[in-house]
């Protein structure tokens, strides 16, 4: 399994969506799986990326959560039960880990 955490420096949520990738992977069974960091610099890059803003994680190339729109060097919000968020939650992460899984078989 490929997964990407795209981000730019001062996003003050990437680090957060890092540590649930990695606890989410502890939950389906795939501790083990790195994750690849990628910074987006510029503009060019994010357009480049469809990078719809930050922090982005892919799954095997595809965006984890529901696709945003919109490209550039801006932070993303994911919807929550809680209300907007900076980074998805761990229970979003596992679900889209098993159907990353499910693609796969």
């Amino acid at each position: 399994m490929d997964i990407e955490l795209l981000y730019f420096d001062s996003c003050p949520h990437w680090q957060v969506a890092r540590d649930r990738i990695a606890q989410a992977l502890a939950e389906t069974g795939n501790a083990g799986t790195p994750i690849t960091l990628r910074t987006i610099d510029t503009p060019d890059e994010a357009e480049r990326e469809a990078f719809p803003g930050s922090p982005t994680i892919r799954i095997d190339g595809v965006d984890a959560c529901a696709p945003a729109t919109g490209v550039g060097l801006t932070c993303r919000v994911y919807p929550t039960a809680d209300g907007p968020a900076g980074a998805p939650t761990v229970a979003d992460l596992v679900a889209a880990i098993r159907r990353a899984e499910l693609r796969r078989h």
